[in-house]
């Protein structure tokens, strides 16, 4: 049984249960189920109601529960009483560590690389007042991984996930500027080191860890094995593209809005994924290979209608001025 799982990583992991036999059940809203989705059983609401389909759930008899889309307290305390108690996967974020935040506020708080037992973040609710319109103002994975680790679950802290159909389409940051004839691209330092993953790599992930019961109740980081700074990463996504086009280095102070996070950081977020080797037998695949497969795909299915404006040539325009 999957609470989610229509959206991009979700999505991926119920295609992959799908494809190895098992017998799956999709609990979601139906806003965004991909058309036709006929290969997986599916529960039509709202996870917050899920108490009153508590006989359909009865019926399907979950062997396990995989939790995509728990962002709050309630969001894990609304689902409890209408789940039997049996292996459960949990889907967490790399922003529980201190190290988050010491990447946002630009002071090094965390050495790296972090481990499962580094420092968690002091305050909760770090979007509270100024995050994305998307992002609930109570949103804390800390809290959902208390509720549920004390249920048994087995917590899969994810990086920055990559791949077909991310909605937030992390390459974009070039492929808009490769799409709109850009063959200058301004960044900063672009040095940092931020544990990124492939959407494929993180549904194996979580396929190992439902099949081990010796991993129940604990804390596991994914994410790749070895993690280019941005400056590659970028490199790597023009030389997929197969574009001719170069990354000029200006003044962190010029840079245009959404190339800010290429300026020198003071804290990095490298993460140790050893214990899922050691554990889960897991391996992702190379870097440079996953990044080719997801600009493929994302060249492939362009996002509808333009994605640049006169404001953004007029900002690039004006940082590689200053280079």
């Amino acid at each position: 049984m999957v609470l989610g799982g229509t959206w991009f990583v979700g999505r991926r992991i119920v295609e992959r249960l799908h494809e190895r036999g098992d017998d799956v059940l999709v609990v979601h809203r139906g806003r965004s189920a991909p058309h036709p989705w006929v290969s997986v059983g599916q529960l039509y609401t709202d996870r917050h109601e899920l108490v009153t389909h508590a006989g359909a759930v009865r019926r399907f008899a979950p062997h396990a529960v995989v939790d995509t889309c728990a962002f709050t307290a309630s969001d894990v305390d609304a689902v409890l009483p209408a789940l039997p108690e049996v292996p459960t996967v949990v889907l967490s974020s790399q922003d529980v560590y201190q190290a988050y935040m010491g990447l946002r506020s630009g002071r090094c708080e965390t050495p790296v690389p972090l481990t499962e037992e580094a420092e968690l973040r002091r305050q909760r609710y770090p979007y509270r007042g100024a995050g994305p319109a998307h992002v609930p103002e109570d949103y804390d994975k800390l809290d959902v991984e208390d509720r549920w680790r004390a249920r048994g679950a087995t917590v899969l802290r994810l990086p920055l996930v990559y791949g077909p159909y991310d909605w937030q389409r992390r390459e974009d940051l070039v492929l808009r500027r490769l799409r709109a004839g850009r063959r200058r691209i301004p960044i900063g330092a672009a040095n940092l080191l931020w544990t990124r993953g492939y959407v494929d790599d993180v549904a194996t992930g979580v396929l190992a860890a439902l099949d081990a019961r010796g991993v129940d109740g604990q804390t596991i980081n994914l994410g790749e094995t070895e993690t280019w700074p941005l400056s590659a990463w970028f490199a790597q996504i023009i030389e997929a593209a197969d574009v001719d086009a170069e990354l000029v280095r200006v003044p962190d102070k010029e840079l245009p809005a959404d190339l800010a996070l290429t300026a020198a950081p003071a804290q990095h977020l490298l993460i140790s994924v050893a214990r899922a080797q050691t554990l889960l037998a897991w391996a992702p695949g190379k870097p440079t290979e996953r990044v080719a497969e997801s600009v493929h795909w994302h060249l492939a299915h362009p996002p509808g209608g333009s994605t640049w404006t006169v404001g953004d040539t007029a900002a690039d325009d004006a940082a590689l001025a200053e280079a």
